[in-house]
């Protein structure tokens, strides 16, 4: 009996060491460390395989605005995408209420050679450009085609925690209002 309990001992130690330095975690960690920062985005480490990401648009309809994102990378990495949610509710053509993003990276364009900086690069991206041809929210995309002006103001209401369309938007403003200018 005791030599039975002291193998499972020895398997559970292999494995919890073997978790540590698995191609995934190794990949991750040296990914985070060459992670290119700005003062605009900031990590945050729960642990190495789920981590969120702060974004702080300086420029665009989205300036002003604090956005959560959350990573949860699996042991199939990089063979397969990080799965990356958006954790408020935001008035965007590319981002559902639920936080799905629609990146192609995150999906069908996803291989092994891109990294977190990629992901964050396109992330960064939609914030800039929203794409309105390739929408998850629907709404937001034919809004944006058809009044850009009418867009523009729903994002900064949205911005500010109200309901538009029986749907509460998260606050994400960071700074006063006329920091970042009348829309």
């Amino acid at each position: 009996m005791h030599k039975l309990w002291q193998q499972k001992k020895k398997e559970a130690e292999a494995h919890k060491t073997n978790q540590r330095g698995s191609p995934a975690r190794i990949r991750l960690q040296k990914e985070l460390g060459e992670l290119e920062t700005t003062p605009d985005l900031e990590v945050v480490a729960t642990d190495l395989m789920h981590f969120s990401l702060i974004y702080r648009p300086q420029e665009g309809h989205y300036h002003g605005g604090e956005f959560r994102f959350k990573f949860d990378i699996s042991e199939s990495y990089p063979h397969e995408a990080p799965k990356v949610l958006c954790k408020q509710t935001i008035f965007h053509p590319n981002i559902d209420p639920e936080g799905h993003i629609c990146l192609n990276i995150l999906r069908e364009e996803w291989n092994p050679v891109l990294n977190i900086q990629a992901v964050i690069f396109g992330l960064q991206l939609l914030f800039l450009e929203p794409n309105k041809d390739d929408p998850l929210n629907k709404d937001a995309a034919e809004m944006m085609a058809k009044d850009r002006q009418e867009f523009i103001r729903t994002v900064r209401s949205s911005m500010r925690g109200r309901s538009i369309g029986g749907i509460h938007y998260s606050n994400v403003l960071v700074a006063p209002e006329s920091s970042y200018g009348s829309y």
